[in-house]
């Protein structure tokens, strides 16, 4: 078993963009609906470029849970995002940022979330130091409405301006 243990945070702007290494498109959707109260975790079908998996997450909000990925035919990725997928399909674009030791995740969201750009920093333990850049903003790993699961729900375009803040 894998546990992902990871904070998120708002970009205060786009300085960070200068410093990415890498970018990749990604489409993501839901297998699951998470409004049945009595499910314990997300079942998610990622593209991430060329390639595609399914990964399954406990339902935990905070620094950490458990996390599983299984690498899946890209062809079969696409179907079960246009057949199978609750809700819909999140988009956004990926950019690397290397910061000291770690390299920050920073999602630039398209479609019904254009305008939210969260990034996240993996850690190997809840406790880890982690070099938190200029560029980064409000941190939000407690605050479950910037979640995919939840961006798939409830999109930040139908956020009131008070909640963007």
């Amino acid at each position: 078993m894998a546990r992902e243990i990871e904070r998120k945070f708002l970009m205060k702007n786009q300085s960070w963009k200068a410093l990415a290494h890498k970018k990749t498109h990604f489409a993501q959707g839901y297998l699951n609906d998470i409004a049945d109260k009595m499910g314990k975790s997300s079942v998610r079908v990622r593209i991430e470029g060329d390639k595609a998996n399914i990964n399954i997450k406990s339902l935990e909000i905070g620094l950490s849970r458990d996390e599983y990925e299984y690498d899946i035919p890209h062809s079969d990725g696409q179907k079960m995002l246009a057949t199978l997928a609750v809700g819909p399909v999140i988009e956004k674009v990926r950019y690397l940022v290397k910061v000291d030791q770690h390299t920050w995740e920073i999602d630039e969201f398209l479609g019904d979330n254009a305008g939210l750009v969260i990034g996240e920093v993996e850690m190997d333990s809840e406790d880890e130091e982690v070099t938190i850049p200029e560029w980064a903003g409000r941190e939000v790993t407690e605050e479950v409405r910037f979640y995919n699961i939840s961006l798939s729900k409830r999109p930040y375009s139908d956020w009131s301006e008070d909640e963007k803040q």
